[in-house]
């Protein structure tokens, strides 16, 4: 790889500092969150997990582990409990921790069989107070994991092929993958080759152990663009090429945040053959360019927004790969729902069922259920979905019938409420440090009032709805119909009052959106938990009543009036 200069690439900083760029200003750290990856990789903490701390107790880690180079092995301290939203962002991370962990396994491309969700079942009864939750990154987080027991956990998940490596961190984390991957009839390429040989590759490799920020790669090769797409660093999105065939069309640069911006085409056409090592430039890319001197900055997206995508393919095609890429159609657009629920046909006969948690809550008592049932209907196999759903892959047409009833009893359906199919709910104050509210249960039961109150109504297009704890958008806000960021204000008597500020009218193409887009923020507006409910039946009730032939819930945002939303 050449290191000539990159002047004409890159613009220096307003303030004429360094941007940390390691190709452009050397590879001296300049906060401290660098000079801890400078020490060593930070994966080296495992074997520190496994013969000291793991003996010794919690008080034997230091916080450069603790609250560093833990994360690259999935782990972060939990919020410590009876620490209400007012201290969010006041007290620091070691004051606001636990003593126990939040555990992320990877499960790239949310596949696994029923011997693993046995095993994750287990994990989470015999360690995590049964508790498991459905990520929309297609993985499980468990919670109160002691450092006592984390190498029998590893122990566990590694004899069945499973780990918790690059989980978080700095790192490429977990790779989002087609839900329906190698079984839809409608496939028109399975990406299932591709996010192997990347993972087998890479997870847990020196060279991408570093990088400025995480990196999030989704690939999916069905027409439904089920992999969110939009939203992640890297994308490779199934596309039929008219003389090469069937491949990938490439996107970079997307993430959410407190900066939202939605991902771009290259333009560039990539072959089954070609994925790993494009996949490859493009996170070196990120590592030898990628703005590293504040944290706030250090995402793809921001080095995208200085280049361009121009700009983008020819640095990756003429420093990386060595060749150029061929030119190459964009997907089309989605025209059924991405999130897969329901009962459909796979290509070989048998058939997949979609389920619907809510909000992704799940438990391992529920997981060891399903495992169960799953088997029973002749499945091995279960995939879990970025929008925190669950599928049953392989069921015999014979046997449907019985596991959705079955599963409707453990709480995860196959004919879920509107509302109860497109809400989603980040892990919230119970658990995490950012958080200033609660979500899972706001967001449950806001689910059940609606229910009641529009039972009578007529749903005829799906309305999203997606509640986050803090700014950070792990619940995607700016990209729902209905976006809800928690936050501190001040109620009318001046005291704190634990709030949501609301985003209108984003989605994504997964959504059946035409043209994807970020959601309209109303400035001054805040809705209580208690009054979510109200709001949401009367945003909903205004959207019915005030739209015009075939329009979208977001198209009829954007274009109405602010008291039309309040």
């Amino acid at each position: 790889m050449t290191t000539t200069s990159t002047s004409d690439r890159v613009r220096p900083s307003a303030s004429g500092k360094s941007n940390g760029q390691w190709l452009v200003d050397g590879t001296a750290p300049l906060n401290p969150n660098e000079e801890m990856k400078g020490v060593e990789n930070p994966l080296n903490v495992a074997r520190r997990i496994k013969e000291i701390y793991s003996k010794e107790g919690f008080d034997s880690i230091p916080e450069s582990d603790a609250f560093g180079r833990f994360r690259w092995l999935g782990i972060y301290t939990q919020r410590a409990q009876g620490f209400d939203g007012s201290k969010t962002g006041k007290l620091s991370d070691q004051e606001l921790s636990d003593r126990y962990f939040m555990m992320r396994i990877r499960i790239d491309g949310g596949a696994l069989t029923t011997e693993q969700l046995r095993v994750v079942g287990n994990i989470s009864k015999d360690f995590a107070r049964d508790t498991a939750d459905i990520s929309d990154r297609q993985n499980i987080q468990l919670h109160w994991v002691a450092i006592e027991d984390i190498p029998e956990i590893w122990r566990r998940l590694e004899e069945v092929g499973m780990q918790t490596t690059m989980a978080c961190g700095d790192t490429p984390r977990g790779f989002l993958g087609s839900p329906v991957a190698g079984i839809a009839k409608d496939e028109i390429i399975d990406p299932t080759p591709v996010i192997r040989r990347i993972v087998e590759t890479y997870v847990g490799d020196e060279t991408v152990a570093n990088l400025p920020r995480k990196f999030k790669t989704a690939i999916t090769g069905h027409p439904s663009l089920d992999v969110v797409h939009e939203i992640n660093d890297i994308s490779l999105v199934g596309v039929n090429h008219p003389e090469l065939g069937p491949g990938y069309d490439l996107w970079v640069g997307g993430a959410l945040s407190t900066t939202p911006r939605l991902a771009e085409r290259l333009g560039a056409f990539v072959t089954e053959e070609q994925a790993l090592d494009v996949w490859y430039g493009v996170i070196r890319i990120f590592r030898d360019y990628g703005y590293r001197r504040l944290r706030n900055k250090a995402r793809l997206k921001f080095l995208l927004a200085e280049w361009g995508p121009e700009k983008f393919r020819e640095v990756l095609e003429t420093e990386y790969l060595g060749h150029r890429l061929p030119d190459g159609p964009a997907p089309e657009p989605a025209r059924t729902p991405g999130d897969h629920v329901g009962v459909h046909e796979q290509k070989d006969g048998n058939l997949y069922v979609g389920l619907a948690p809510t909000v992704g809550r799940a438990s391992g008592t529920r997981l060891l259920a399903l495992a169960d049932l799953a088997e029973a209907a002749g499945s091995g196999r279960i995939r879990f979905t970025p929008h925190q759903k669950v599928l049953v892959l392989d069921v015999r047409p014979d046997a449907v019938d019985e596991l959705t009833a079955a599963t409707e009893e453990i709480g995860f359906t196959a004919k879920p409420s509107p509302f109860r199919r497109n809400t989603m709910a980040c892990t919230g104050i119970e658990f995490c440090k950012l958080s200033f509210v609660n979500t899972k249960d706001t967001a449950r039961e806001t689910i059940a009032e609606l229910e009641q109150r529009l039972a009578g109504v007529e749903l005829d297009t799906p309305i999203t709805l997606n509640v986050n704890g803090c700014p950070n958008s792990c619940a995607r806000i700016q990209v729902a119909d209905i976006g809800l960021k928690g936050q501190l204000a001040r109620g009318a008597d001046g005291s704190n009052e634990f709030a949501y500020q609301v985003h209108l009218g984003g989605g994504l193409a997964s959504d059946n959106r035409e043209e994807p887009g970020l959601g309209r923020t109303l400035r001054g507006l805040k809705v209580t938990a208690a009054d979510l409910p109200d709001y949401v039946e009367r945003v909903v009730r205004n959207y019915l009543a005030g739209r015009t032939v075939g329009e979208t819930f977001s198209e009829w945002a954007h274009r109405s009036d602010e008291e039309s939303l309040r």
